[in-house]
């Protein structure tokens, strides 16, 4: 029996996390991940190589992967000292070197792919170098995208330069062939948002007439979503679309322990309120469940869960 095809778009930490509870099922996994990151390892590599941020590709490469344990540290691991070294990691100089090789940045990640063992596609939303632009609500602009939620001011839009970036067929053709979208976990103006503004992305979302599933984040974002509530996070990435896209939403009811609501209080950050009549009223099918894993530093999505819940779908 064929496989369902299931298309995840964002980038981040939280794409990641959703990852690895994922690739336990029996489903064709598709990644497209954004590639508009300048802060860090990434930012330099980008710009010393003039190749795509390879940082977020990297953490989904890896949550994707069938390898031993030691091959993930060695991936991940971040070089301390070394006057050219310090601060990359080596997965990023070896995506660095397999572009250099392939000569092409979405085939390098393609034979990564092959070594590590990839359970499913990885795909950069786009070959070329992408620089994000907010636009504020009081009119004032920010390129770059780890300096955005810096500025501190409501976002109003985001948009990318080149305006027009060539978009990658393969990242179009797992949209064309899913039989389930999810948009999310994951930064909204600068993770999910920008995979959504390549060219052919979202005419192929709107020509798709599957399930497009958002994964709401649990906490806000200084900087990017202050009090915002879930109904705001799917009206954001409608309005960048120009349509209704999302068609069901998956949001967290667990209540958050109250010495990690003040430990975000601290960050700026606070829970996403879960305004259930406003989504109702966007006739959005609303699954709203405990999805929270607390480890000693962290409040994550619950991989498994929301693997579990998102597979139900189908």
């Amino acid at each position: 029996m064929k496989q369902a095809n299931v298309c995840v778009i964002g980038g981040g930490t939280g794409l990641s996390v959703l990852l690895r509870g994922l690739k336990t099922y029996p489903v064709d996994i598709s990644a497209i991940v954004t590639v508009a990151d300048d802060g860090g390892s990434s930012g330099r590599l980008r710009e010393e190589l003039n190749i795509p941020p390879p940082g977020d590709v990297r953490n989904v490469l890896v949550a994707l992967s069938e390898v031993e344990p030691l091959v993930e540290e060695l991936f991940q691991h971040r070089f301390e000292n070394g006057s050219g070294l310090t601060g990359h990691s080596l997965g990023n100089l070896l995506l660095a070197g397999m572009s250099s090789i392939t000569g092409d940045f979405a085939q390098g990640v393609q034979e990564i792919s092959r070594v590590l063992n990839v359970k499913g596609k990885v795909i950069p939303a786009s070959n070329e170098h992408i620089t994000l632009v907010a636009e504020y609500m009081d009119g004032t602009t920010m390129r770059g995208e780890s300096k955005i939620p810096g500025v501190g001011k409501p976002i109003r839009r985001i948009s990318l330069d080149p305006e027009y970036p060539r978009p990658m067929a393969e990242a179009i053709y797992a949209i064309e062939q899913a039989d389930l979208i999810v948009l999310g976990p994951g930064s909204l103006y600068t993770s999910i948002i920008p995979n959504l503004l390549v060219p052919g992305m979202k005419e192929a979302l709107l020509r798709s007439d599957v399930t497009k599933v958002y994964i709401c984040n649990v906490m806000t974002q200084p900087g990017e979503t202050d009090n915002y509530s879930v109904s705001e996070h799917i009206q954001a990435i409608d309005e960048h679309v120009g349509a209704k896209v999302v068609d069901a939403v998956l949001l967290n009811m667990q209540s958050i322990p109250e010495e990690f609501a003040e430990k975000y209080r601290k960050e700026g950050a606070s829970p996403v309120e879960a305004d259930l009549e406003k989504l109702r009223e966007m006739k959005l099918k609303i699954i709203a469940d405990e999805l929270l894993t607390i480890t000693q530093d962290a409040l994550r999505h619950d991989a498994m869960k929301v693997s579990q819940r998102l597979v139900s779908l189908l």
